[in-house]
């Protein structure tokens, strides 16, 4: 099935979640497509797990409208399509991981202790035999709390910043679980404040700034958007701007800030120097530059909704 004829597997509209006459989340919209890997961005308060909660039920919003393929969140049998780990696994330190697993199918009716083995398996995790959790590393605690959220095997996985306090191999591990689900045809929504390991498997993204989406945008779209482009710091951007346009019309560039002009798509910068210097524009310093996703992400929750 072609990426652009896939339904959505979460859908809300105008979501608004109050606390104390407070908007933790203010009309905020979001679409993630079945089959997406959605990265959920925000800096810690931006409203990324308000939002998570009440896409699984365990808040309820003041207003707005959720839909989980295609039917209200309150829906018993989309509910059940759903696997959620929110804030931290709540996990029965002295039992194995066999346990913990057996424990949550049974609550979930799964007379069928297989699928238990089965999700082991897939997290990395059949082989800890009578290991008790509480001798678990964290990472490995986290991962047993996404193999929990995949009993049932459902078809959309709701991640609250699993990664995080995760030691460097801790990190990679569950990075490989995530792939791996996505291999089987999972949607996954997954939120971090990690920005650099979110840009390692997620194929779509959306930027949270003070309870607001400011921007959802493709992997693809966001790579073109980091591509090098020549920076030029003026005394007169307009007019910069003006120039750079009727000079290099193959070229497109845009301000930055009040004294700062990104130019993309230009091969050398000396001819467009000169010619600003020429036409009385101070320039004060330039140089190429390339803007990593990180940068890229932290400019936007830092400068607010995206103009493109």
């Amino acid at each position: 099935m072609k990426e652009q004829e896939k339904g959505l597997a979460v859908e809300a509209v105008c979501l608004t979640k109050m606390y104390q006459k407070k908007a933790a989340v203010n009309r905020l919209d979001m679409s993630v497509r079945e089959g997406e890997i959605y990265g959920f961005i925000g800096k810690n308060g931006a409203g990324k797990s308000t939002t998570m909660k009440m896409l699984c039920g365990l808040a309820r919003p003041a207003e707005g409208e959720i839909r989980l393929f295609g039917k209200p969140v309150s829906d018993p049998a989309v509910r059940r399509r759903m696997g959620v780990l929110i804030e931290a696994p709540g996990l029965y330190p002295n039992m194995t991981a066999r346990q913990n697993a057996v424990m949550k199918a049974r609550c979930m009716g799964l007379a069928d202790e297989r699928s238990v083995d089965e999700a082991l398996l897939l997290a990395g995790l059949a082989d800890t035999g009578k290991k008790k959790v509480k001798h678990f590393s964290k990472g490995m605690k986290q991962r047993l709390g996404v193999e929990r959220a995949m009993l049932g095997n459902p078809d959309l996985l709701i991640l609250d910043e699993p990664i995080n306090g995760l030691d460097p191999e801790g990190i990679r591990e569950l990075r490989r679980l995530v792939l791996r689900l996505h291999e089987t045809g999972k949607t996954i929504l997954i939120s971090s404040h990690i920005l650099g390991e979110l840009s390692k498997i997620s194929t779509v993204y959306g930027i949270i700034k003070d309870g607001q989406m400011i921007e959802q945008i493709t992997s693809e779209a966001l790579e073109e958007k980091c591509m090098d482009y020549f920076q030029i710091e003026a005394d007169d951007v307009s007019r910069a701007l003006v120039l750079i346009g009727e000079a290099f019309p193959k070229v497109r560039a845009e301000v930055a800030d009040s004294r700062l002009v990104r130019v993309y798509g230009l091969s050398e910068g000396a001819g467009l120097i000169r010619l600003l210097v020429e036409k009385q524009v101070q320039v004060y310093a330039s140089g190429f530059h390339h803007m990593d996703l990180e940068e890229y992400f932290i400019s936007r929750m830092e400068g607010g909704r995206a103009d493109v």
